[in-house]
């Protein structure tokens, strides 16, 4: 008698159905996200704060004295804000990013982009910098959300390549965008230099203005 011979291939098409329509879930998510995004400003109590601040954040550089000032000023209709839109940190309260979604993440890293084009000086790569310290972002999730910013031409692609070396010796070369601010890194790792048995990060000139959303 004969053997049959397996062939894969209906069970890799219903497979490939299968992963399809799961990923129609998250992606009908982010399109309902799409078409409502931060639509809760538009309506007491939020309204009324954000036609007062909106122009002064707009000009007010991110993450300044003055930019944490406005924020604080904005009271209750920033927290409300916060309360109704999963979309920022904020919402998780002492949870921060570690309660959000992947859905929740790209709508925040989209939220980020669009902001900065608010800003005369607004520039993602260097607000991802910024929100890396606001927000304690893992090395991980930074790489992630500079990665995907970089896929979509948000941020610069080219690298930074700037040289040094690690504790033991490994030579590391900085694989984050050209021209930012903040450590440079590679993977997980910081790049920083050694002298002796203090190591020191290399500075970076001018204040960091990136841009992001409140």
């Amino acid at each position: 008698m004969a053997e049959t011979t397996y062939d894969s291939t209906a069970d890799t098409l219903k497979h490939s159905l299968r992963v399809g329509a799961l990923m129609g879930q998250p992606i009908a998510e982010l399109v309902e996200r799409s078409v409502r995004h931060d639509l809760s400003k538009t309506e007491p109590p939020e309204l009324e704060i954000f036609n007062e601040f909106t122009p002064k954040l707009k000009g007010s550089t991110y993450g300044s004295e003055e930019y944490k000032g406005f924020l604080e000023a904005m009271g209750e209709g920033l927290r409300h804000h916060y309360a109704n839109n999963r979309h920022h940190p904020e919402h998780f309260g002492t949870r921060g990013v570690y309660g959000m979604t992947l859905v929740d993440l790209i709508e925040m890293l989209a939220d980020w982009k669009a902001a900065t084009e608010r800003h005369a000086d607004g520039d993602l790569a260097r607000s991802l910098e910024i929100q890396r310290e606001r927000f304690k972002l893992s090395p991980q999730l930074a790489a992630i959300l500079r990665n995907t910013a970089a896929h979509f031409g948000w941020i610069p692609s080219v690298e930074c390549g700037a040289r040094g070396h690690a504790p033991n010796g490994d030579a590391l070369t900085c694989n984050v965008h050209a021209g930012h601010d903040g450590p440079h890194a590679d993977g997980a790792m910081d790049c920083l230099e050694f002298e002796g048995d203090e190591r020191t990060q290399p500075s970076a000139d001018g204040e960091q203005t990136g841009g992001g959303d409140v």
